[in-house]
């Protein structure tokens, strides 16, 4: 029987970049197709940046054509205005692929961590070299493009658990 391929995209949040990264999953192969950063003019209004990075995403899934989507979680720190601004950064995030009619699952950045890494507080340049490792090919662009990868990659490990655990929900 032949496994089927899995086009993953992951996507890292940010109102000022937004990373993402592509993977294709045959089985436990894994293997970059593509990656790239989003970006909002800082001079617009926080609406009109929200419509760049919902544009940019909405291109980068109708040229790539994932088959799933993986977003890590907001992480809340001490500036809550700088929080709810991530907080809709990451709504177009899961907004624009779910339109597409893509299953959205949701990481925290620990799992993040801990699935590329083997733990849950490894720092940016671990998680990169784990990238780098597991994948090849891939070249990051930046640093949001390399934790995007790291999101699809997570999602590539824990897919399985997640349909199984929606279908049981189900019945």
């Amino acid at each position: 029987m032949a496994l089927s391929t899995v086009r993953i995209i992951g996507i890292d949040p940010g109102l000022r970049r937004t990373g993402w990264g592509m993977i294709a999953c045959e089985g436990s192969r894994l293997s970059h197709i593509a990656d790239g950063v989003l970006t909002s003019d800082q001079a617009l209004s926080l609406a009109e940046r929200l419509v760049q990075l919902r544009s940019q995403l909405a291109q980068v899934i109708a040229e790539w054509r994932p088959d799933e989507a993986a977003v890590e979680e907001t992480f809340v720190n001490t500036d809550a205005r700088a929080t709810l601004k991530l907080g809709q950064a990451r709504g177009i995030a899961l907004l624009v692929p779910a339109e597409a009619g893509l299953p959205v699952a949701e990481y925290a950045p620990n799992q993040v961590k801990k699935t590329v890494v083997g733990a849950g507080h490894a720092e940016k340049e671990q998680i990169h070299h784990m990238v780098k490792i597991l994948l090849p090919r891939a070249q990051p662009k930046s640093a949001d493009a390399a934790d995007a990868l790291a999101i699809a990659i997570c999602h590539a490990h824990h897919r399985g658990a997640q349909t199984l655990a929606k279908r049981l929900a189900r019945s």
